[in-house]
């Protein structure tokens, strides 16, 4: 009697709670128990407050007078204090490898992948199972393993070695820009959409449901060390091939040899990694790593300074002493005047007010944005940005992207902050790198 009672109470008191729908006491308080939250700083990150700037040429740069300047402004973000380097890109790179090999293996040992959760529900297609020892030696796994490795009759002098070519990265992304057209929005009286997508063929299709907005990407991940030769007819740059992604030695130095959609691949996958480590752990998920638009990256290289041709604010490239600021090519063929010959190690030289290293100098830096000579005329002030998701047939023109801060092979023209230049998205170079960006919820600093 009394258990009966007692669960009748109960009732009574959360029917009292809720009050057929309402909540507290009748006022509007929100959805309760979610907790305060605050963005912890991103390792490696610095925090670029929300503000507006003049982009383009300022007064002092008569070689671009007829680039025309606009006040724009931009939400706050967080921006990689350096340039990836090749131990953080080569983090990717054996994450990509390692997650391969596991799905072969997981073919004929199933503890290498999750089929079902925590609740016995069905995972498809299954998950990697991460936690599972990968030994590349155990006898076991090496039937399934070999399809990774160049062919016995690839070898150079018959070492066995992972074959790079097999290396992809596969990952889903949503055509927020399609799904936001007027024409394609979700008809409530017919229940179904009456608009048309256009596939990465270029090909106009129905929509069928929410599905027809997502995109799928298969990227080949590791970065083209033959650039060091291709670049650069009549040199000896053999060492810089053979050595410079995998030594150690060269650990802190960017990575080069990446294409646009390679970066855009690994700002995928680490906006992955950690998403994936903070739903372990049952913490809210963070803004999708990205690579930054072109008016982030100027705002950002300007350091806070409303007039400034370079990063660190001057009008010279050498400071009191004589030294020169960047990794640049301060005189004909004299690269070494600046204390490098071709990249250095990122954070070699002092940063600016924002706390970024190297926005000038060492390599240039993939932007999202495409590139068009006249796209100050037409951007947005407001976040402003020309992106183009170009289709495999479109002419060579509309694969342009802008790239930004100059390399350690140019001028010092081109390492000034309103410098606009671009590189081909599916085309790698020796002195193109990237950073990241990830937008911030800090919009009250």
């Amino acid at each position: 009697m009394k258990k009966i009672l007692s669960s009748g109470l109960i009732i009574a008191a959360i029917w009292a709670l809720t009050g057929c729908g309402k909540s507290g006491n009748g006022e509007l308080t929100g959805v309760q128990g979610r907790g305060k939250w605050f963005e912890p700083a991103p390792y490696g990150m610095t925090f670029i407050h929300r503000g507006s700037i003049n982009i383009g040429p300022n007064d002092q740069d008569p070689t671009w007078s007829s680039t025309p300047t606009k006040t724009v402004s931009i939400d706050a973000f967080w921006m990689d204090d350096t340039e990836i380097t090749n131990n953080e890109y080569r983090q990717f790179v054996n994450w990509v490898r390692d997650s391969i090999a596991r799905t072969l293996i997981g073919e004929q040992y199933p503890e290498f992948m999750i089929s079902e959760d925590q609740d016995g529900n069905i995972i498809d297609p299954p998950r990697i199972n991460w936690d599972e020892r990968l030994e590349w030696n155990n006898p076991d796994y090496v039937d399934a393993l070999e399809e990774m490795y160049i062919p016995t009759n690839e070898r150079f002098f018959g070492k066995k070695e992972i074959d790079a070519r097999k290396l992809f990265y596969t990952y889903h992304w949503i055509d927020y820009k399609q799904a936001a057209k007027s024409a394609n929005k979700y008809n409530y009286e017919t229940e179904s959409y009456e608009g048309t997508v256009f596939d990465q063929n270029g090909e106009e299709r129905p929509i069928e449901n929410r599905s027809s907005f997502i995109f799928s990407e298969t990227t080949f991940v590791h970065p083209d060390t033959l650039v060091w030769i291709r670049d650069y007819t009549y040199a000896y740059n053999e060492p810089w091939t053979s050595k410079y992604f995998w030594h150690p030695g060269f650990d802190d130095y960017p990575v080069v040899g990446v294409t646009w959609k390679q970066a855009k691949a690994f700002c995928h996958w680490r906006t992955k990694l950690h998403n994936e480590y903070l739903d372990g752990v049952g913490e809210p998920v963070i803004q999708d790593y990205r690579l930054p638009t072109e008016v982030e990256w100027e705002y950002a290289a300007r350091g806070d300074k409303d007039i400034s041709m370079y990063p660190w604010g001057g009008y010279y490239t050498r400071d009191d002493d004589g030294k020169f600021l960047a990794n640049f090519k301060p005189f004909r063929g004299n690269y070494v005047e600046d204390e490098g010959l071709a990249t250095l190690r990122v954070g070699n030289y002092d940063p600016n007010m924002f706390g970024l290293y190297d926005m000038a100098g060492n390599v240039a830096e993939w932007t999202i944005s495409a590139y068009d000579e006249s796209a100050y005329m037409y951007i947005n002030d407001f976040n402003p940005n020309f992106e183009y998701n170009a289709l495999p047939n479109d002419p060579p023109v509309m694969k342009r992207k802008v790239i930004r801060g100059g390399s350690w092979k140019d001028i010092s023209a081109y390492l000034q902050v309103s410098t606009r230049s671009f590189e081909y998205q599916d085309t790698a170079k020796s002195y193109v790198g990237f950073r990241c960006v990830r937008s911030s919820f800090g919009n009250e600093f």
